[in-house]
């Protein structure tokens, strides 16, 4: 069992809180949408400030086919 640690657990949480609604406005089955939360691993900005932090609060959406 792989323990994760807080800012990947809320990664996730925020994560799936997008598919859900993303599922629910869009008629899409929730099984087809897969989610991760990364936590701190890809900051695009620096961690060292508020607004840095707040940049990196993010959900990034990717798109793929079969």
């Amino acid at each position: 069992m792989v323990k994760i640690g807080y800012n990947e657990a809320l990664s996730l949480k925020r994560a799936n809180s997008v598919a859900d609604a993303w599922a629910e406005g869009a008629h899409v089955p929730r099984s087809n949408l897969v989610t991760r939360g990364l936590g701190k691993k890809y900051p695009i900005a620096s961690n060292d400030t508020a607004a840095g932090r707040a940049e990196n609060r993010r959900v990034t959406v990717v798109i793929s086919t079969p």
